[in-house]
């Protein structure tokens, strides 16, 4: 399974972040193979759209669930046409929101 999860940096002890448009980084975490890719958001500073682009991209990617802390209204919309799961989580590295996704305990974002 791939997980991209939002972070403010491009390491698994980077601090999540709460924002998926917005994100500095995206981590795309592998876990068959415990391995991981840190991708710079390459929309960053786009001044609208972003939510669109980034739903794209994150589609092109390949993944299977999302972990952020929101999703806005646009991005949301094209994501619901796909199988990738959401989840919403708040605070912490990325290597918190991993393990507490391996447990469930991360929830389905609504």
């Amino acid at each position: 399974m791939k997980v991209m999860i939002t972070s403010r940096g491009d390491s698994l002890n980077s601090a999540m972040d709460e924002r998926y448009g917005r994100s500095e980084y995206f981590i795309i975490y592998d876990t068959e193979n415990d391995s991981f890719e840190a991708i710079k958001n390459p929309y960053l500073n786009d001044r609208g759209g972003v939510g669109v682009s980034i739903a794209k991209f994150t589609v092109e990617k390949g993944v299977d669930a999302i972990i952020s802390g929101s999703f806005g209204p646009n991005a949301q919309d094209v994501l619901k046409g796909t199988k990738i799961e959401l989840y919403s989580a708040k605070g912490g590295s990325v290597a918190d929101v991993l393990k507490a996704f391996k447990e469930g305990k991360i929830k389905k974002f609504e």
